[in-house]
């Protein structure tokens, strides 16, 4: 496989990582850009941490889901290819994050005609990928990609990881955006992002107030503003 232009880790239930990957796309179609989608695991990333104590009650659901989902995209990846994964995780990331607020992802997964066998059916790959939720054997090789990430960025990042310029080219956790450039404006932010990857050197550049991202699950409409909240440790930790 000839080298991808960008590597983008994702994990598919982190609305931030979605509002990236957007981003991302709407470059690559101007830009005629490649990229290779790669897993990144909340709940593995975070498996040495106490959930009750450092996240809010949601996050070992959500987190967990997202393992899940990854296995199914695992799975996808070694029978139909790895254009299967930006097949399924454009019409995954459609299904969490385009849709009105309602149930639960962990609650919606539990229903398989919610979310899952819809987004298969976009992608257009065989709904029996679906029993990949449950099976564990994929998490070796989902634990693996993910440490690849942390190999390139350090362990205090979470998700979107983006390596530019690969293989040698750095990589960052980032960037975090809440809202979707325009086609001009988001070519013109990828060059910004670009120039500051290609500065040897250049580390971080980073503030945790985040507004909630401009996604119909999370009721914030285009137009709008989300609220603003702090998310220290890459996530709305409780403690440090």
């Amino acid at each position: 496989m000839s080298e991808a232009d960008l590597h983008f880790w994702f994990d598919p239930v982190c609305p931030f990582a979605w509002m990236t990957s957007k981003w991302v796309r709407t470059v690559a179609a101007q830009r005629d850009y490649s990229i290779d989608w790669r897993f990144i695991s909340l709940r593995l990333l975070n498996a040495h941490l106490d959930y009750d104590a450092h996240f809010p009650p949601e996050y070992d659901a959500g987190h967990t889901a997202g393992l899940r989902l990854l296995r199914v995209a695992a799975r996808a990846r070694a029978e139909h290819g790895r254009d299967a994964v930006a097949a399924l995780y454009a019409a995954l990331g459609a299904q969490v994050f385009e849709t009105e607020p309602g149930a639960s992802v962990p609650t919606r997964l539990e229903r398989g005609a919610d979310l899952l066998e819809p987004a298969l059916a976009q992608a257009g790959l065989p709904l029996e990928l679906a029993g990949a939720l449950e099976d564990t054997s994929w998490d070796g090789e989902i634990q693996a990609e993910t440490d690849a990430a942390l190999a390139l960025t350090g362990k205090d990042v979470g998700t979107p990881i983006l390596h530019f310029e690969p293989p040698h080219g750095v990589a960052f956790f980032g960037p975090v955006i809440s809202r979707l450039p325009s086609d001009g404006d988001a070519v013109e932010l990828w060059d910004h992002v670009i120039a500051l990857a290609r500065f040897a050197g250049f580390a971080e550049l980073k503030r945790s107030l985040r507004e909630l991202p401009q996604l119909p699950a999370l009721g914030v409409r285009p137009d709008e503003v989300g609220v603003q909240e702090d998310w220290h440790g890459g996530s709305r930790r409780q403690q440090r």
